[in-house]
């Protein structure tokens, strides 16, 4: 490999690999060795059953360091801590669509944002992948086009193709400019947008605005809205001072 190449490849560090509470501890073996093969290294784990596991260390064929380096959590949250964008992996359409990527898509578009910060790729459970309320942390979610009427991949199957689409575009130099190098505000890493959607939820009850037996469908729809912009540090703060002021105004309105 050329050194510049290997240059390329560099802002594939800022890409981390998310595992959520995968069932059986060779696949996480599994997804490493794929990480491994495309010069991918931070892996996270969420309630991962089953692990530390010398299965995941042999499944790992060589790439047992990176195990040795991934990071456990025991919510997804706090896997996604510091991340400006995550898009999560699904095999199937939802009642509620979220935007949606195909491989070589989310590659550019994680390669691209990866300019400012870290970024995060989620995998699920291997029977059931992500449930909503995960994805509701998602920006947006990539798909697979498999033959349809084959279209069950295993996890590490999965993560392989993905790593590989990522190395692949990280190679071709896709990745744009960096927020600061373009001039634009630097994106809200997912922690201060999870603030910002808890805000907002408790507001709109003080409005009595939420439907009480179903408020998280209308929360869903306005995660959708936001995650399509992508909010930065500024534009948080600043729906978190209206938001502030909505709901003073409503508790004490004055004379």
């Amino acid at each position: 490999m050329t050194i510049e190449a290997t240059q390329d490849t560099n802002i594939l560090n800022a890409v981390r690999i998310v595992l959520v509470n995968t069932t059986h501890p060779g696949n996480v073996g599994g997804v490493a060795r794929a990480m491994k093969n495309m010069g991918l290294s931070d892996l996270h784990l969420v309630n991962p059953q089953g692990y530390p596991s010398a299965e995941a260390t042999a499944r790992a064929s060589g790439a047992d360091d990176l195990l040795a380096r991934a990071q456990v959590h025991e919510d997804l949250d706090a896997a996604l801590v510091g991340c400006q964008l995550v898009l999560g992996t699904s095999a199937r359409q939802r009642t509620l669509r979220w935007p949606q990527y195909e491989p070589r898509q989310a590659a550019a578009e994680l390669l691209t944002a990866a300019g400012s910060g870290p970024v995060a790729l989620l995998f699920g459970r291997e029977r059931t992948g992500l449930t909503n309320e995960e994805l509701d942390r998602c920006h947006a979610l990539v798909n697979i086009p498999a033959n349809p009427e084959y279209s069950s991949l295993n996890l590490a199957a999965a993560a392989q193709v993905l790593s590989y689409e990522l190395r692949m575009t990280a190679l071709e130099g896709q990745a744009a400019q960096t927020p600061a190098e373009s001039g634009g505000e630097l994106p809200a890493p997912h922690e201060d947008v999870e603030r910002f959607y808890a805000h907002l939820e408790d507001t709109l009850r003080v409005l009595d605005f939420l439907d009480p037996d179903n408020p998280r469908h209308l929360m869903r729809r306005l995660r959708r809205l936001f995650g399509r912009v992508r909010l930065t540090i500024n534009e948080v703060n600043i729906l978190r001072g209206i938001l502030a002021h909505t709901a003073k105004g409503r508790k004490d309105p004055g004379p």
